[in-house]
């Protein structure tokens, strides 16, 4: 070996070769589905904008400043009398008075971009509603009088929100029984299978019927109602996962070894049968909104006055001729759906184990 070549030798760092995981090799081809990750991103930006719903669309402002001292109605109730006004009610910040005396002698009022709030009624509109857009309300206002920007801003929350919770509690019901399922097989599936034939064949909708007319409506009872019959589609999966991984050597190893039967399932069958619990993840939250939005067109879902998506189609069928609120919630709804179907596909693709690292 030379001098030079013994010198680059000790200068030059050695080379070492990364080997990613399983889940980042997956990422990595999510990644380059760049309508499924763009499609995240959106969506990501949209539940993120939601969720700061009170900051961007509000009846009250976020900040005022009165005779030299600061208020947050946004965060606390002032009455009228605090402002100039007659009354201890507490102060409707849209009143043209109490919006001039904010306005004078040195006196400010910082409103969110939208100034109304998801249960604002507009008393103070010009045209009767529902109202088209225009320069008070940018998307027009419901027969209710309410702005329709509000209202697809608070709805579009209440529905990922759900279709977050009823995800949630679907999958995990749906993990434990297939996985119980597949784990020990023989008359535990049997009974497991003939108990999900029978359940499967209940009939869901006129059970939420009867149950609306008992109790009073709520979020609550409605993800409890779903989330009964929102597991089984996601257990045969997740059973038929265990039943394929079981008989691999690296289980009969660890049972040999007396490892729990616990212990073999989270640690080592759990983990390698995730593919299809992630991959439906996408899809059971757009069949979740789905059902929400019926259930609200139908009238058996959210408690009256809850911002909805289903309640303002429902509007829209109603009103014909005020068309900005069928279109505007249509294409909300669409948009939803179609970021989740784009991301559902991509990480299906990404999941898929015929798909070769490049």
């Amino acid at each position: 070996m030379s001098g030079s070549t013994r010198v680059s030798s000790l200068i030059s760092p050695p080379v070492v070769s990364v080997s990613l995981g399983p889940w980042a090799r997956a990422w990595r081809r999510f990644k380059r589905n760049r309508l499924g990750y763009w499609s995240l991103l959106i969506f990501m930006v949209l539940v993120v904008l939601s969720l700061l719903a009170e900051v961007i669309s509000n009846d009250r402002p976020l900040l005022v400043r009165y005779q030299g001292e600061f208020y947050l109605p946004i965060l606390k109730d002032y009455p009228e009398k605090t402002f100039g006004g007659d009354f201890e009610t507490t102060t409707d910040y849209l009143d043209p008075f109490i919006r001039e005396r904010l306005s004078r002698n040195g006196n400010w009022a910082l409103f969110a971009p939208n100034s109304y709030g998801a249960k604002t009624l507009n008393y103070f509109a010009k045209a009767p509603n529902p109202s088209g857009p225009s320069r008070d309300n940018w998307l027009g206002t419901d027969d209710r009088g309410r702005d329709l920007l509000a209202q697809l801003i608070y709805g579009f929350r209440v529905s990922v929100l759900f279709a977050l919770a009823l995800t949630f509690f679907g999958t995990v019901l749906g993990m434990v029984t297939g996985a119980i399922q597949g784990f020990f097989g023989g008359k535990t599936d049997l009974a497991f299978q003939r108990f999900i034939e029978i359940w499967g064949a209940m009939p869901e909708l006129y059970l939420l019927i009867i149950f609306s007319a008992v109790f009073a409506p709520s979020l609550a009872l409605l993800l409890v109602l779903l989330s009964l019959f929102g597991w089984m589609g996601l257990s045969d999966y997740v059973r038929a996962e265990f039943l394929r991984n079981r008989q691999l050597d690296y289980v009969r190893a660890a049972r040999s070894l007396g490892v729990s039967n616990w212990h073999i399932i989270t640690r080592h069958l759990l983990p390698n049968s995730l593919t299809p619990v992630v991959t439906f993840l996408p899809f059971r939250m757009s069949g979740a909104i789905l059902a929400l939005t019926s259930l609200d067109f139908l009238g058996l879902g959210v408690p009256p006055g809850t911002p909805s998506l289903g309640e303002l189609l429902s509007q829209g069928k109603n009103n014909i001729d005020a068309w900005w609120i069928s279109l505007f919630t249509f294409a909300v709804l669409v948009l939803t759906l179609l970021l989740l179907t784009f991301m559902g596909d991509a990480l299906r693709d990404a999941l898929d184990p015929r798909k070769a690292e490049s």
